[in-house]
């Protein structure tokens, strides 16, 4: 049995109880943090946390190598850790469909994602959000500025009226973590007096959700990772009420329609 677990958001006590009776239950455990990770504990932590031996995968031996999760679970109960939820990443997909492919029986033990605490930390309804998308670092792909890809999707999200969730880039290996004042910098190239609102390390015990136009927010400081940025398409006057009670967001960018 291979048991795929999300650990949540924030830290070692952001599992569920489902998950954390996988977790402790298994006699093997396997887990990756390269796709995102838990910013209030490291590995170390979270095995001692939960009386396990944690055998941490990069991402080659995670989607190249999987042969040792894959051997652990033909014959034992293992389980794959993962940050947010654990079928969120396509890479973990691919995991899964490997192990069903030799015959493993599997499990999805959900956790919750940045997806539904933004939607419930901006008071936005997640049914009114419309495609996300990942805004990265300029040298990371090999333009200037803001790729099109990005601006399409948000250009085609504003035009229904929906919520755009931009998810910001990761170097792990560089230890560089996008910011909300730096994507809100990079986006008020062509979107300077449009409302954005960064939501700044969700799941933990002090979150923070700002709201503004994009050339404001692009001059403050949030503190540390993780972050991610909504830009609100039209709003239903609960939403409007909400972004100005929970984020501050001035009135003159969130009259309701």
């Amino acid at each position: 049995m291979l048991t795929f677990v999300g650990l949540g958001l924030w830290d070692e006590d952001s599992i569920t109880v489902e998950g954390q009776r996988a977790l402790r239950a298994a006699e093997d455990v396997f887990a990756e943090f390269y796709t995102s990770r838990l910013m209030g504990t490291d590995p170390e932590s979270l095995a001692a946390h939960h009386g396990v031996e944690i055998d941490v995968r990069d991402r080659a031996g995670t989607e190249r190598e999987p042969g040792p999760v894959l051997d652990a679970a033909s014959d034992r109960d293992a389980v794959f850790l993962t940050a947010g939820d654990t079928m969120i990443s396509t890479t973990h997909v691919d995991l899964r469909l490997r192990a069903h492919e030799r015959g493993i029986e599997t499990r999805v033990v959900h956790g919750t994602t940045a997806a539904a605490a933004a939607a419930s930390l901006t008071g936005l309804q997640n049914y009114r959000f419309g495609k996300a998308t990942t805004l990265p670092f300029p040298y990371a792909h090999g333009g200037e500025g803001v790729p099109a890809s990005v601006c399409e999707t948000l250009d085609a999200n504003r035009e229904r009226g929906l919520h755009t969730l931009v998810y910001l880039d990761i170097k792990r290996e560089r230890g560089e973590y996008m910011t909300g004042d730096v994507a809100a910098g990079l986006l008020a190239e062509g979107y300077e007096d449009v409302l954005g609102v960064v939501v700044c390390r969700a799941g933990s015990p002090e979150p923070r959700v700002e709201a503004g136009r994009l050339s404001d927010l692009a001059g403050q400081e949030f503190g540390g990772p993780l972050q991610l940025l909504v830009i609100p398409g039209k709003l239903h006057y609960i939403e409007s009420d909400a972004l100005r009670a929970l984020a501050d967001a001035p009135e003159s960018l969130t009259e309701p329609v």
